[in-house]
């Protein structure tokens, strides 16, 4: 009888931990699967694998569901796949076929087919339409622009890209709070506060109140897309981030020494300092008591907005905390 219940407690335990085992293997092997696609696309098209992570990892985050049974989530316009007037409009159609129309459908596995619900042909297509413009980055980015007609979605490939490529990976998943641990700091939920400095508006972030010159960090992995005054939030710092979200630090006392736009970081790189500056022209301080302005936007492809941080702020403490 007690070998009996120590089973069935062994098996409900298990039965407990087996989802979060599976999802975690599932996405480590999501990962290497797309990393091995990515390079064995970029190996036969001669272009390096990380713009075609960052075109997908775009992608990731403007479409609200994955295509069934596909790793990537790249999703060409029928337009792009069979070209313009085409009497073939289904998924799948000879490249010879697209060509004729001036589509850009690909065959990226051997089978004789270009299918846009196949990672293969579509890597493959995207691959071959970005290096019919060059290979160097001008050339991708002109071929982006091309492909989206977007300046900000240009941008935020080009950054995912240059993350991939330091990183040498995709699997960028770690995290960090704003603000040391061991600081003296507080906050709570300020997004959608009302604000009257300019103008009546609401609050865009979450207020952390620390002391003057606290290290302020960065929380995750990306490029620095903004530095300088802001007669709102004065000194501030803004970070694009691989999930097309951007990343706002405000009021602070000054900038890491030797930061500059355009740099890569990565959780827990020091941007700034906790300081009280803004609601005025440059150098204006000392209006509020001091504190880290940080907030967050979401990009979808077509418009940004802003969201509250507050339960992500959260989340992040009591991993770093772990």
């Amino acid at each position: 009888m007690k070998r009996f219940v120590f089973i069935l407690i062994f098996m409900t335990m298990t039965s407990l931990c087996l989802p979060s085992l599976i999802e975690a293997k599932t996405q480590e092997d999501n990962f290497k699967e797309r990393m091995e696609l990515y390079k064995k696309t970029a190996t036969v098209v001669k272009l390096p694998w990380y713009y075609l992570a960052a075109i997908d990892q775009y992608e990731r985050q403007i479409h609200k569901e994955m295509q069934k049974g596909r790793i990537t989530a790249i999703q060409p316009e029928m337009v792009f796949w069979n070209g313009l007037g085409n009497p073939e409009s289904g998924e799948k159609l000879k490249p010879q076929m697209a060509e004729m129309f001036e589509g850009w459908a690909e065959d990226g596995n051997g089978d004789g087919f270009a299918d846009r619900t196949n990672d293969e042909d579509v890597l493959y297509s995207i691959a071959q339409y970005l290096t019919s413009y060059g290979y160097n980055e001008d050339d991708i980015k002109i071929a982006l622009w091309n492909y989206y007609n977007r300046d900000l979605s240009v941008q935020t490939i080009m950054n995912n890209a240059r993350v991939f490529k330091k990183f040498k990976t995709i699997e960028l998943t770690d995290r960090d709070f704003p603000l040391p641990l061991g600081a003296n700091y507080s906050y709570r939920s300020t997004w959608g506060d009302a604000r009257g400095f300019g103008g009546r508006r609401i609050h865009e972030g979450t207020d952390i109140f620390a002391n003057y010159g606290v290290p302020v960090k960065s929380v995750t992995y990306g490029v620095i897309e903004m530095k300088g005054w802001n007669r709102f939030g004065g000194w501030r710092i803004g970070i694009r981030d691989i999930f097309n979200i951007y990343h706002y630090y405000a009021h602070l006392n000054g900038f890491e020494k030797g930061v500059k736009v355009g740099d890569v970081v990565k959780p827990g790189d020091v941007i700034g300092s906790v300081g009280a500056s803004g609601y005025g022209p440059p150098g204006t301080s000392g209006k509020f008591p001091p504190h880290l302005h940080y907030g967050m936007y979401k990009d979808n492809g077509y418009s940004e907005w802003s969201f509250d941080p507050y339960s992500y702020l959260r989340k992040w403490e009591r991993m770093a905390r772990d």
